[in-house]
């Protein structure tokens, strides 16, 4: 399974986040695609091309880790993001709240 750190993806860059709705609503990175885990077998066809390898990002890595070996069971370019979006905070990078506001990970 490949893998990338948050801080090798760019600020700017998208990325699938599988995490539930409320988690996504409180925090998420500015170009992020949501798609909940659970809803990801149904809206695959929704995913962007990207160059490379799409991160995928949850909370912690766990889920993002399923998303991925199914994903990359499907012939898609992903990689988890490792830390998942409580890696990515502590790392600095920019999270918005949907609606504005203060951002948090949940």
């Amino acid at each position: 399974m490949n893998t990338v750190t948050p801080k090798d993806i760019a600020d700017d860059a998208v990325v699938l986040d599988v995490r539930e709705q409320d988690e996504y609503d409180a925090g998420h990175a500015p170009r992020a695609i949501h798609i909940p885990l659970a809803e990801l077998p149904a809206r695959v066809g929704e995913l962007p091309e990207v160059d490379g390898d799409l991160p995928v990002v949850c909370r912690s890595g766990g889920r993002s880790s399923r998303a991925v070996q199914w994903l990359e069971g499907q012939g898609l370019d992903v990689a988890n993001v490792e830390g998942g979006m409580k890696q990515w905070h502590a790392d600095g990078k920019p999270i918005q709240a949907v609606g504005g506001g203060d951002a948090n990970v949940i």
